[in-house]
């Protein structure tokens, strides 16, 4: 019995795709083995996002000390250095797989200029480490009143916001 199939051209190059992803990523090469076993280098996830008052990053780093994380400012610059150890105290040697990452890792950030580098704050819970960057007093928003003058000869004070709750008249 034959079996026909439809001939995908994409599955092709999708293969080619990944071959490729895990040679870069395995600089020994692949040895036969279809997945390394051996611990590597890593980078853990990061968010940064900025309000009107600070910069905060939270950066993902489950299994790891807070002794084991060195956070630092040098020339504008943010690094955060870090090792997860491998857990030697498994009783079980023979893995058959090791997917979660090991060793030591350097992640740097270019702070920009508004960032107030005396006021900087991190905490570390539940595998979360969180920086908060204040921000300098001249960089947060200000509001400016506009004066408009009136053909009458008065002048009348407009504000960027309302308070809550008062509406115009039509």
């Amino acid at each position: 019995m034959t079996l026909i199939t439809r001939y995908d051209p994409l599955r092709e190059f999708v293969t080619l795709q990944d071959r490729m992803s895990r040679l870069f990523r395995d600089p020994r090469g692949a040895e036969g083995q279809d997945e390394s076993l051996t611990s590597t280098a890593f980078a853990p996830p990061v968010d940064v996002y900025e309000d009107e008052h600070n910069v905060t990053l939270k950066i993902e780093v489950p299994g790891i000390d807070e002794k084991d994380i060195d956070v630092r400012i040098e020339n504008n610059t943010l690094t955060v250095h870090g090792e997860r150890k491998f857990e030697k105290e498994e009783k079980e040697e023979n893995y058959r797989r090791v997917e979660r990452q090991y060793g030591s890792f350097t992640r740097t950030f270019t702070l920009p200029n508004t960032v107030d580098q005396e006021s900087v704050q991190a905490d570390y819970d539940r595998g979360v480490l969180k920086i908060t960057l204040a921000k300098k007093s001249e960089a947060k928003p200000k509001q400016i009143k506009v004066n408009v003058g009136q053909s009458s000869g008065g002048a009348k004070t407009l504000e960027g916001k309302e308070p809550k709750g008062v509406t115009k008249a039509a």
